[in-house]
This record gives C-alpha cells, structure tokens and sequence, in this order.
C-alpha cells in the first residue's frame, strides 16, 4: 500500500530566496501563551491576597498602651540618645480594605502631638491609633 506522502518525503526542505529565516525567539513567540485579558491574572491574585481586620483594643490593652506611651514620652524627653523600641502597629492594605500587622524595632525620635503619631529616627511616622504594643530596650516598668 502506497502512502500519501511518499511522493514528497525526501524531497529537501524549501528556503525563501526572498524572506529571511525568522529567529528561533520569533518563532517560539508564536506558541507563547495568550491573555485575551491583561491583567486579569494580577486581579485574581490580588482578590485572593488575605487582609487582616484592625481588632479594636479594650480598655485594659488601651490603658496599658497609654502607660507604655507616656514612658516612652519620659525617657525622650530626659535622654538625647533614642531608645531602641519595638512597636507592633497595623498597616491598612493601599488597595483593599483590611490591612497586616507588622513589628518593627527601630528609634523613636519624637511624640508628636498633632497628629497624633510617633516620628521614627528615619524620619516615617506611625499612626498611635494604630499602635497595639510598643516593648522599650532595657526598660523594666513595662
């Protein structure tokens, strides 16, 4: 039984006197994944990216947080060195609503009254209505 293609078979493989070969790049681009979306896979990432909820504080962490501030207040206003200070605070996601809390050990430079915000030594701030612990270095009234 004869094959179709028996005729053609070992014939040589054709090159364009006209056209240029495509590169190897050019060639896989055509097989390259399609998005008829753009972007669509970035927002089902970003839709499935978990947030925390800001849990409001009770009057007794509050108290505490208070007693914690007004300490920190004392040791910055009695000492030109800053203190190393470990604050757990919330960050509010930028694009969806909930956000993560972070802890951070850094210096504090000042209180700052209005707003109401602690001043970091690099010179960012963080909301004290946001603030849900602060650990002083070496300090044992904690």
């Amino acid at each position: 039984m004869k094959d179709n293609y028996d005729d053609i078979i070992n014939l040589p493989h054709h090159t364009s006197k006209r056209h240029r070969p495509m590169s190897m790049i050019n060639r896989a681009a055509q097989f390259a994944p399609f998005s008829a979306l753009t972007g669509y896979d970035d927002a089902i990432q970003e839709t499935a990216r978990m947030t925390d909820d800001f849990v409001e504080m009770d009057n007794d962490i509050t108290n505490t947080l208070d007693r914690k501030l007004n300490r920190l207040r004392n040791i910055i206003d009695t000492n030109t060195v800053p203190q190393e200070t470990t604050i757990t605070y919330f960050l509010p996601d930028r694009h969806k609503q909930g956000g993560s809390y972070k802890t951070l050990t850094t210096k504090v430079k000042r209180i700052d009254e209005h707003p109401k915000q602690i001043v970091l030594s690099d010179g960012s701030a963080i909301a004290i209505a946001k603030i849900v612990d602060i650990a002083i270095a070496g300090d044992n009234q904690q």
